[in-house]
């Protein structure tokens, strides 16, 4: 009797979860232009920022390889190209 209680309560929890998942949300208020605005000036942003830091970064890898390589100046920019 135990078990067959245990068993219907487990087989009604599936069943709940299952309707569950099945389940929809609302749909998200749409955004103001101003709201539109302010994410894309905050994007903006942070990818300004986000290349300031990558400019920064591989500033300092190229000062460190030159330093530990015994590499004095930058080579000029004649040198560096080529057609």
């Amino acid at each position: 009797m135990k078990r067959t209680a245990v068993v219907t309560a487990f087989a009604v929890s599936l069943a709940l979860g299952a309707f569950a998942a099945h389940a929809t949300l609302p749909a998200p208020p749409a955004k103001s232009d101003a709201e539109k605005a302010a994410e894309a000036q905050k994007a903006a942003a942070a990818k300004a920022h986000d290349a300031a830091a990558l400019q920064a970064a591989e500033d300092k890898a190229v000062a460190n390889y030159r330093r530990n390589k015994g590499m004095a100046a930058p080579m000029p920019e004649k040198m560096g190209k080529k057609k």
